[in-house]
């Protein structure tokens, strides 16, 4: 798939891109979802070149196992070929970059199969060591640090109560790191959600009625509902040197897989 890049607009790229689709597109057509996809094609890359030496710095929005792939397979088949330049295919990933401003993030879900040997009594009492939880049908947070839960037919919100003894990093403040650090890890013994099969990640566009779904047809014990990360989270974590945690950011709407392809 496509690597997602992100920067923060400038007036330079703007312009190009309005005078570029003020033209007719090469591609226009829709897709599931009622998505419309749109492709101009730009002649010439010399003002694009210059319009992007405005932009301090490039951000992997989607993509970073992707690009790591890229990564390992480029020292492979350079220290395979005896002729390197550096400029070979092999060398260049494939990305879509785009205006933070442009970008919409949903959240990334999470449901998980059991409670770890825990009642629901049991478990609910340790939430609340780190949380206030409140029954109200709220099915989606209103803002960071609430996360809904959806435990045995019911929906409850959880508002995070930790008090810091020191400024949390931007990793340690964001949604899903609260999760996992007071929730997942110690309560459910998850401590490594990518690989962990009692855990499933679900895409904000799928909507909460899947993760009802899932929690009343048994498949699932108990499901979160999150705030979505924000692009300024994202900034801040990767001005860090940083990379996110791992299914925090679902983006929406996507390029189309195969859409456009690069050979090496």
């Amino acid at each position: 798939g496509l690597i997602l890049i992100a920067y923060r607009r400038t007036g330079g790229i703007e312009k190009l891109i309005r005078d570029v689709t003020s033209g007719p597109p090469l591609y226009d057509f829709p897709c599931e979802g009622a998505i419309q996809q749109t492709v101009w094609k730009m002649d010439g890359t010399r003002d694009l070149i210059e319009a992007f030496s405005e932009i301090p710095a490039l951000y992997v929005a989607d993509g970073h196992h992707r690009l790591e792939s890229a990564r390992l397979a480029r020292e492979q088949l350079r220290r395979s070929n005896p002729s390197h330049t550096g400029q070979e295919e092999y060398n260049f990933v494939l990305a879509g970059i785009f205006p933070a401003e442009d970008l919409k993030i949903l959240p990334y879900n999470r449901v998980v199969h059991d409670l770890n040997g825990l009642s629901d009594e049991e478990f609910l009492q340790r939430v609340q060591e780190n949380f206030v939880l409140v029954d109200e049908d709220n099915k989606v947070p209103q803002k960071s640090g609430e996360i809904c839960m959806y435990l045995d037919g019911i929906w409850r919100t959880m508002r995070f109560a930790v008090n810091y003894i020191r400024e949390p990093d931007p990793i340690e403040r964001l949604d899903v790191s609260i999760l996992q650090n007071y929730i997942l890890g110690p309560l459910l013994g998850i401590s490594d959600p990518t690989t962990n099969e009692r855990i499933e990640f679900v895409g904000g566009i799928r909507g909460v009625q899947d993760l009802e779904r899932r929690v009343d047809t048994g498949s699932a014990r108990v499901a979160f509902s999150l705030f979505p990360t924000s692009m300024d989270d994202l900034f801040a974590v990767s001005d860090m040197g940083e990379i996110m945690p791992p299914k925090s950011t679902w983006f929406e709407p996507k390029l189309k897989d195969g859409l456009f392809v690069h050979l090496i």
